[in-house]
């Protein structure tokens, strides 16, 4: 009998408390949860249409769902997410196969938990 041993990868994403304090600061408790709601729901749209559009092989289409995550996680202090969608974009530019397999297989685990860290942040804030 063979063993097959699967491998949980998971990684810590760190939000930048310091853009959140920002979009507060700037917006007022309000104005600042009604931005981070409207930009969390659309990153798991966006994340989803990602991951959809790889699955039809409309690359194209995924190049751009990827490049909207960028700058919706930047501006609600989600480095990582940020920084992995790019790295998606990138290994789409390059053609590179394999490469956006794992990247964006990367993104979706990033994503994930990058949407769980920010409702726990919120959770304590309120």
């Amino acid at each position: 009998m063979e063993r097959i041993t699967l491998l949980k990868q998971s990684e810590t994403v760190h939000l930048d408390q310091n853009r959140l304090e920002q979009l507060y600061l700037q917006l007022g408790e309000a104005g600042a949860e009604d931005v981070v709601c409207r930009a969390l729901e659309e990153l798991a749209v966006r994340l989803s249409h990602t991951e959809r559009c790889f699955r039809q092989e409309q690359v194209q289409d995924m190049r751009k769902s990827a490049r909207s995550l960028i700058a919706i996680a930047e501006q609600i202090g989600m480095c990582k997410l940020a920084r992995v969608a790019r790295d998606v974009t990138q290994s789409i530019d390059l053609h590179d196969k394999v490469a956006i397999a794992a990247t964006l297989a990367r993104l979706l685990r990033i994503g994930e938990t990058s949407l769980h860290e920010i409702w726990d942040v919120q959770d304590y804030s309120v």
